[in-house]
């Protein structure tokens, strides 16, 4: 059914829910509602959630980034602490509106993305960034001695696939910060790369690699150390985005995106030297 172009509220009675849909950036989607019971529209099901409640939601005609706020009790199996603590949540989309519990009709008010997440005693709290947030970013972007493209992504060319490589968990710190693992490159090639976990508890989990501390892998956040040995993870290796490295070891410095040699600000404040 296409959304509804009827007049909300218009009446003195009304039979109107409000809806959320998160969609978690490893693929898992969650749909909820204020009603008192679970709704089922455009294939997926929406949990009566009545704790969940949305702040207002300004909307602009201009190019000012729409804002919204979601909290909610973490009392819906769907929404666990452990979770927002591992930053699933982190980066997903997100949509609300409105729907007609009999008719099904319905209207979405907003869709964004999910910035900040934050949990204090039973409840949660997440800052909603709306779709307009992309005309914010620079058209023209700054000059910098180091590489602005992500590497293997957009503008960098290189393939994903061919720096990728699989692994197994060796052994986790007692802080959960770091690991050690089986296979792979040898470690000073995954200096900030990716792990990602493909089984266990933490499957589709990414955690950055922040350095490299001998044969153990520095993690962004920490992971639970009960996490089985012998789990098995995907590296991707990693660049620190110099022009050095992009050409002697990558061979990529057609690609570079970065001004190396451009002279600095601090041109500007040297003082004149003598000729000699």
């Amino acid at each position: 059914m296409a959304e509804s172009t009827r007049v909300w509220f218009s009446g003195a009675l009304e039979t109107v829910a409000i809806w959320w849909r998160l969609e978690r950036k490893d693929g898992v989607t969650l749909g909820f509602t204020s009603h008192d019971r679970d709704l089922t529209f455009e294939g997926l099901v929406h949990r009566t959630a009545p704790g969940m409640v949305p702040s207002a939601i300004r909307r602009t005609a201009d190019f000012e980034a729409d804002s919204a706020e979601v909290a909610g009790a973490l009392s819906h199996d769907s929404i666990r602490e452990e979770d927002l603590a591992a930053g699933r949540f982190d980066g997903g989309s997100i949509a609300m509106g409105l729907v007609d519990w009999e008719t099904f009709e319905r209207v979405t008010l907003y869709a964004g993305t999910i910035g900040s997440v934050g949990h204090e005693g039973a409840g949660f709290s997440a800052e909603l960034r709306s779709s307009k947030d992309g005309l914010a970013r620079q058209i023209v972007p700054r000059t910098a001695p180091t590489c602005r493209a992500e590497f293997c992504g957009e503008g960098c060319t290189l393939s994903a696939a061919a720096y990728s490589h699989l692994a197994q968990l060796a052994e986790i710190s007692s802080d959960g910060g770091a690991v050690r693992v089986s296979g792979g490159p040898a470690s000073a090639m995954l200096a900030y790369g990716t792990l990602r976990w493909l089984d266990g508890a933490e499957a589709g989990l990414v955690r950055r690699i922040e350095a490299i501390d001998s044969t153990w892998l520095m993690l962004d956040r920490t992971t639970a150390n009960t996490i089985p040995l012998g789990t098995s993870v995907e590296l991707r290796e990693g660049c620190d985005h110099t022009l050095e490295t992009c050409a002697q070891r990558f061979g990529n410095a057609i690609n570079f995106q970065g001004e190396p040699f451009l002279p600095g600000n601090d041109l500007l404040t040297r003082y004149p030297a003598a000729q000699q």
